[in-house]
C-alpha cells in the first residue's frame, strides 16, 4: 500500500512538473526598434526641425524605455536633452502621445504618474507601433510649443514607416 502510494506521489509530481515547465517554456516573440530604424527617425525629426528654425534636441526609446539614440542640435539649450528623453519615455510607456498627458492631467492634476520618475505631462513624442505593438517611442523638445516637436517626431517615424512593418 505504501509502495503505490509512493509510486501516486511521484506519478503526481511528475505530471505537475510538465504542466509547469510547459507554461514556463514558452518563449515570447517581439519586434524591436533596431539602431538604423532609430537613427533614420532621430535625424529625420532634427532635420525638419532645423529646417523649420528650431534648434532642438531628439531621442528614440525602444521597447522598455531605454535610450537608442539621442541626438542634441547645434545651439539646442541643454535643457532639450533631458526634455526630450522625458517625453519619448512618457509616450512609449504610456503607449500614447505625451501631449496626451497634458489632457489627463487637466481632468485629473493629482494624477499618479505625474509623481512618476522621467514622466512628464507635455506634447512633442510619439509612440513608434508595429501594428498595435508598442516597440519605443521618439520625443523632440526645442521648437516654441509641443505641436510643433510632434510635427518632428512624427516626420521621423514616417520616414522610417517602411522599416517598422
Amino acid at each position: 500500500m505504501s509502495n503505490r502510494r509512493l509510486v501516486a506521489g511521484f506519478g503526481l509530481v511528475g505530471f505537475s512538473l510538465t504542466l509547469v515547465t510547459n507554461a514556463h517554456g514558452q518563449l515570447l516573440s517581439h519586434k524591436d526598434l533596431s539602431l538604423v530604424s532609430a537613427l533614420t527617425i532621430a535625424t529625420t525629426a532634427a532635420e525638419l526641425c532645423k529646417t523649420q528654425g528650431y534648434t532642438v534636441s531628439v531621442t528614440v526609446v525602444g521597447r522598455n524605455g531605454e535610450i537608442i539614440v539621442q541626438l542634441r542640435g547645434d545651439y539646442a539649450p541643454p535643457h532639450t536633452i533631458e526634455n526630450s528623453f522625458r517625453k519619448a519615455y512618457s509616450a512609449r510607456t504610456f503607449r500614447v502621445p505625451s501631449g496626451e498627458l497634458v489632457k489627463r492631467v487637466k481632468d485629473n492634476p493629482t494624477a499618479p504618474f505625474v509623481f512618476l520618475q522621467n514622466v512628464v505631462a507635455a506634447q512633442g513624442a510619439l509612440p513608434i507601433k508595429v501594428g498595435e505593438d508598442t516597440i519605443g517611442a521618439v520625443g523632440v523638445s526645442g521648437a516654441p510649443g509641443g505641436e510643433k516637436d510632434e510635427v518632428c517626431a512624427k516626420a521621423g517615424i514616417d520616414k522610417a514607416a517602411d522599416g517598422l512593418k
